[in-house]
């Protein structure tokens, strides 16, 4: 079984998100964005159906990462993941389903649904990253919280709960400015000199892994219901191969790209709206 060093729990809990150091070789990280680039515009799967990158997710290395924050083993994929070669549009936001009423089912307990990120590029002192706010993981309003940036290097992993508050193109300040980390909003104040550049094309895995819990069953539910996961799954076809990879490193395969086969009346929803409970 893969072991992965250096996972700070606490304060994924404590924060909503955290950074696990060199989980991946600068050798590996440049060929996955070699793949990623060779099957632009020819894959709009998710990862465990791409040709050359699912091993992403059957390797053990995010599965072992989810098994000690969450602290249980029936950590499931479920095909919620995607290559993302494009510059994001800043703007705070969460990716749970129960978003903004603090009586629905996503705040009753201890969120078990986890997002990942690794990003083929360094971040650390390049701007382009990641924005998230501390403990908004606990906080249904995404306005609160001190705004920090998710500063990876090459070879890091991005961990947060889909409840904290995150926004894409995230800026940081040139050294010795580079403690300041400011909100998207901001930016625009500082001279252009002091804004650190971007690592050239922003590229980046992301991938979902979560317990087999009443938090998985809402999030699908909700996914369901969004218009732009339903062309992704139907692109999403795993193969007897890609099973096989991701059952033998232990990980729990719930096919729900499958499940929206044949089903009507899903992905009513362009924008986000809470679904009933």
């Amino acid at each position: 079984m893969v072991s992965v060093s250096g996972v700070n729990v606490d304060e994924y809990w404590q924060k909503g998100f955290t950074i696990v150091r060199g989980v991946y070789s600068p050798a590996e990280i440049a060929d996955f964005r070699k793949k990623a680039l060779a099957e632009q515009g020819k894959h709009s799967g998710d990862l465990l159906s791409h040709p050359t990158l699912r091993s992403v997710v059957t390797d053990g290395r995010l599965l072992d990462v989810a098994k000690q924050i969450l602290k249980r083993d029936d950590i499931v994929y479920y095909g919620d993941s995607a290559v993302a070669i494009r510059e994001g549009a800043p703007g705070f936001h969460k990716d749970n389903a129960d978003r903004t009423d603090p009586k629905a089912p996503d705040w009753k307990s201890d969120y078990t649904q986890i997002r990942f990120g690794i990003y083929l590029q360094d971040h650390h002192t390049h701007s382009g990253g990641l924005n998230v706010r501390e403990g908004s993981h606990n906080l249904v309003n995404t306005t609160e919280g001190k705004v920090r940036q998710l500063r990876t290097k090459v070879g890091d992993l991005g961990v947060w709960s889909m409840r904290t508050s995150h926004s894409a193109a995230g800026t940081i300040l040139r050294w010795p400015f580079n403690f300041v980390q400011p909100h998207y909003s901001e930016v625009k104040k500082y001279p252009k000199w002091l804004l650190a550049p971007k690592d050239g094309q922003r590229i980046a895995l992301f991938s979902a892994l979560g317990a087999d819990d009443e938090h998985l069953d809402r999030y699908l539910e909700y996914m369901k219901s969004r218009a732009y996961v339903l062309p992704i799954w139907r692109a999403s076809v795993w193969s007897p191969e890609a099973i096989a990879e991701a059952e033998a490193s232990g990980l729990r395969l719930r096919n729900a790209p499958a499940e929206i086969i044949g089903v009507e009346g899903l992905g009513q929803n362009v924008d986000y709206k809470p679904i009933p409970y």
